[in-house]
């Protein structure tokens, strides 16, 4: 087994391998930032849907001015909701152009953006006291008054143009512009983040589980069990990974929950391949038959003996499993058999947004584009400098 002495050694020399720990600081970044994405989005509604036609395909780097219209209703909704969710609030902000917010009588008069801009109004209660039933005005106030008879006063000189679009206009800053529907596309890389890493986890967690199990029973055990674990192996071997992933998504129902499931359940092969031969290697080790002579069990030698020398070979599988994962992910939301709409996922944005890409708009295709390629070769690069850190052979030759 190998100690801590010996972990640090892998430690340096993973960190000489300058693409590999970019990645590893790559992949992290990612992530910090699929735990913390409705805190740091532009639009931190749930799956960053909201929807402003009036800012559809604008270029990046636009900044939008919105009128917010704040909730009549209290929504109490704790940091941890907020991140799993987003934002719940039921606010509704309209788009504006900021200089023609103004005052028309008892109402707030404002241009939206567009060709010809529209007008808009509405009434001064909606602003300042939602749950107003009544507004009364007389020379100097605005008195708005409840069913239940509470009154609140607002006096007029206060309410100036400057005051008004400080007070009510909220702005957001479309990084990387906005789709054909006027959602922020920033925003939703950011939340295309915790999709993708999301399934890869659990479907590498599922490929683990399957792969670990079937392997040690055909490494250790031999013979009958053995051959009917390759016989397993090599069936779903034969069969093409995306057909397989299709068959499984058709019998158990589209959705998230069914995608990391499918994909999972055609990567345990790799795993079982692997930790197969492995255990076959490490079940002839003297130390392995020493345990057996000292009547050990089945199951203590290989928790105890077998598996934590499987440690360095199943952490570079997983990387490469977790590469394809997003991969085949990215691929069936791009066909429509993946995450749905409007849950934001890197190959749904690429299907809905691919034809701009010689449109005129290419960064709207190229933005999901890039942000898988930079998952999958940063995972794919994580994997290569696990496999030469953990190397015996590598290692042995610098010394």
């Amino acid at each position: 087994m190998t100690d801590s002495t010996e972990i640090r050694k892998i430690w340096r020399r993973f960190c000489k391998n300058i693409p590999a720990l970019a990645s590893l600081i790559i992949i992290s970044l990612a992530f910090f930032v699929s735990v913390l994405a409705y805190l740091i989005a532009p639009d931190n509604t749930p799956d960053a849907n909201a929807q402003y036609p009036e800012y559809a395909l604008c270029p990046p780097g636009t900044k939008g001015n919105f009128l917010v219209f704040p909730s009549d209703t209290l929504v109490r909704q704790r940091i941890f909701d907020k991140m799993a969710h987003g934002n719940k609030e039921n606010r509704r902000l309209v788009p504006v152009l900021p200089e023609t917010v103004s005052l028309c009588g008892d109402s707030v008069c404002w241009l939206s953006p567009g060709s010809p801009a529209m007008k808009g109004s509405t009434h001064l209660a909606a602003f300042f006291f939602p749950g107003a039933d009544s507004i009364s005005v007389s020379s100097d106030f605005y008195h708005f008054i409840t069913h239940t008879g509470a009154r609140m006063a607002v006096n007029k000189e206060d309410l100036s143009s400057k005051f008004l679009s400080e007070k009510l206009i909220e702005s957001r800053l479309f990084l990387l512009g906005a789709d054909k529907y006027g959602r922020c596309i920033y925003s939703r890389i950011l939340l295309g983040f915790r999709v993708s890493l999301f399934v890869g986890l659990l479907a590498v967690f599922v490929s683990l589980t399957v792969g670990l199990i079937l392997g040690l029973a055909g490494g250790y055990f031999g013979g009958r069990t053995d051959d009917l674990v390759m016989l397993m192996v090599n069936t779903v071997w034969s069969v093409p990974t995306l057909l397989l992933v299709f068959a499984v998504v058709l019998a158990l129902g589209r959705g998230i929950s069914v995608i990391f499931l499918a994909v999972g359940l055609t990567m345990w092969v790799d795993v079982a391949r692997i930790v197969r031969g492995q255990t076959i290697a490490i079940r002839a080790q003297p130390f392995v038959e020493a345990a057996r002579s000292m009547g050990a069990g089945h199951v203590r030698i290989i928790l105890y003996h077998i598996l934590p020398n499987l440690v360095g070979p199943v952490m570079v599988v997983s990387a490469g499993n977790f590469a394809t994962s997003i991969l085949v992910e990215s691929g069936l939301s791009y066909l429509g058999f993946g995450v749905q709409p409007p849950a934001p996922s890197w190959g749904g944005m690429l299907s809905e947004n691919y034809g701009y890409a010689i449109g005129g708009k290419p960064l709207l295709a190229l933005a999901p584009a890039l942000a898988i390629a930079i998952a999958v070769l940063a995972f794919n690069l994580l994997g290569n400098g696990l496999r030469d850190a953990l190397d015996v052979k590598i290692r042995n030759s610098n010394h």
